[in-house]
């Protein structure tokens, strides 16, 4: 039974623990829940707009590593709800922003507890939907879980508001206020913790959301929604649109719509960026975009680097879960003086490598989420292979599933699109250079600015690279993805993203609007 403790003050916050996978009772209570799941296969995904509904027309979401094996069957949302489900939640609006910040906290933490006494059966589904192996789908769930609490306590802090200056005579106000209507459309990666984020942002300051999740992922969003359901917020404050792009596109065009919330990829974030700055007839406020999205982030090893730390870190960073994350390593920047004794090293790391099923504990890199991501990546490697010396490919299986061979490749030429594009895929490149300031003159030339390592033991390198880099966040000697909320804010700048910092103290002002009475105390007379 959970037990629901009191509402937490503005500063009650730690992160949720991960479940400690080498325990063999976790991982058979792990095992039982996905072949529970299993047995439930497939699953059904309606759209929410105010209800629940069918449509006409389905799609399924299938497993990356048995692509036979549907694991959802979603409804696809239609351009009528679309309409109904930003109508419906323009009229829980007015229930829910008038809500007292304490209730609408209390709903976030009940949705976390549940997430919390689910964990199993919730990593399975990421396990299943998105190939998530099961410590990169614990995480997930618990990054979910995190951003609930996390976001309520920020609420709590902002509905206090801060302290003007005050002079005699002159009482002064800032209060924020919830924006309205929040889209969020969310990306596949991290199917739980990214769309659940965004949406618990919007949702605890008092804005009402409608998600469009990525097709790849209808059921993992479904998860998160029923949970939020399930925990007293009102009907119409959370609407679900199934489907590819059209309701996504549909969405971020309404007129309704007040803040627009984007994890993706960085061509559909600028086409939301420009779809957002067209003020429709009618539209009485400008739309406000947070956006998070690609990075080509690089790793920097110096001469004094102790490896045995490196080695694992950078492996990590560019394989986990196939690379998929936006803030995985694409390009290690090493001293020229090690470059070939890192290489060796990561060769014979990434030989160790075992690509698998992604429920599979032994799993370092599952399959890709679908054909077409498997079909870059192949192009992506063959590339490697004509422009320059592939020095680590580890054994993929053959036959069913989007498996790709994690790969090292150095020797590049430097106007090679390999080293600018974001491949989203189990890639690495190796570049030598000469010095520490030719590595930050290659990644300050870069239009990306997401996220960054150093492995250096002289503080002073740390301190000129921490200056001299544009990264939203860089890393320090340890991997550089894995953000914890309320620890390591996220996210990126240039062309990677708004500078949004999800999971930081200052992420919530996106979903409101600041405003200020100025009241003259010195009147003359009273009226009672």
């Amino acid at each position: 039974m959970t037990v629901i403790a009191p509402t937490p003050s503005t500063t009650d916050f730690v992160n949720e623990p991960l479940l400690e996978l080498r325990r063999a009772e976790v991982r058979d209570e792990l095992l039982a829940a996905l072949g529970d799941l299993d047995r439930r296969l497939p699953l059904q995904v309606p759209v929410i707009a105010g209800e629940r509904r069918t449509t006409n027309e389905t799609f399924a979401s299938t497993d990356p590593g048995c692509p036979t094996r549907v694991v959802a069957t979603a409804h696809a949302a239609t351009p009528r709800d679309v309409e109904d489900a930003v109508a419906a939640a323009g009229r829980a609006f007015r229930t829910w922003s008038a809500t007292p910040a304490p209730q609408r906290a209390a709903v976030l933490h009940r949705a976390a507890a549940r997430l919390h006494d689910d964990r199993h059966q919730l990593a399975a589904l990421a396990v299943r939907e998105c190939a998530k192996p099961w410590r990169e789908a614990d995480a997930d769930v618990a990054e979910a879980i995190d951003f609930l609490r996390y976001y309520a306590v920020r609420a709590l802090a902002l509905e206090e508001g801060p302290q003007l200056v005050t002079v005699p005579g002159e009482r002064n106000e800032l209060r924020y206020v919830p924006r309205g209507v929040t889209a969020v459309v969310a990306p596949w990666n991290f199917p739980l913790a990214i769309p659940l984020g965004m949406t618990a942002a919007a949702l605890a300051v008092g804005s009402t959301v409608v998600l469009k999740p990525a097709e790849q992922a209808p059921a993992c969003a479904l998860a998160i929604v029923e949970a939020l359901y399930a925990s007293g917020l009102p009907t119409g404050a959370l609407g679900l649109l199934p489907g590819f792009d059209e309701p996504g596109r549909a969405l971020v065009r309404h007129p309704a719509v007040q803040t627009i919330a984007f994890t993706g990829s960085e061509a559909v974030g600028l086409d939301i960026l420009r779809a957002a700055a067209d003020v429709a007839p009618g539209q009485r406020h400008l739309k406000r975009v947070i956006a998070e999205m690609g990075g080509k982030n690089c790793i920097i090893v110096d001469a004094d680097a102790d490896l045995d730390e490196a080695v694992p870190a950078i492996v990590r960073s560019a394989f986990a879960f196939g690379g998929q994350k936006c803030s995985a390593a694409s390009r290690v920047l090493v001293h020229e003086r090690i470059a070939d004794l890192l290489v060796e090293r990561l060769a014979g790391a990434v030989d160790a490598l075992r690509v698998g099923q992604a429920e599979d504990f032994a799993t370092d890199v599952p399959p890709l989420i679908d054909e077409g991501s498997q079909r870059r990546l192949h192009d992506a490697v063959a590339l490697a292979r004509r422009e320059g010396s592939v020095v680590a490919s580890s054994a993929a299986p053959q036959g069913t599933g989007w498996f790709v061979a994690p790969t090292v490749v150095r020797a590049l030429p430097a106007d090679s699109e390999l080293l600018r594009r974001e491949l989203f895929g189990p890639l690495l490149t190796v570049e030598a250079v000469a010095g520490i300031d030719e590595a930050c003159d290659i990644v300050d030339a870069s239009s990306s600015a997401l996220t960054g390592g150093l492995f250096s033991r002289d503080p002073r390198t740390v301190a000129h690279v921490a200056r001299r880099s544009p990264v939203g966040n860089l890393y320090v000697n340890r991997d550089i993805t894995g953000a914890m909320v309320g620890r390591h804010p996220f996210g990126g700048n240039r062309l990677s993203g708004t500078g949004t910092k999800a999971g930081g103290p200052d992420y919530l002002l996106h979903f409101v609007e600041p405003r200020v009475v100025v009241e003259n105390t010195m009147r003359h007379g009273l009226v009672v």
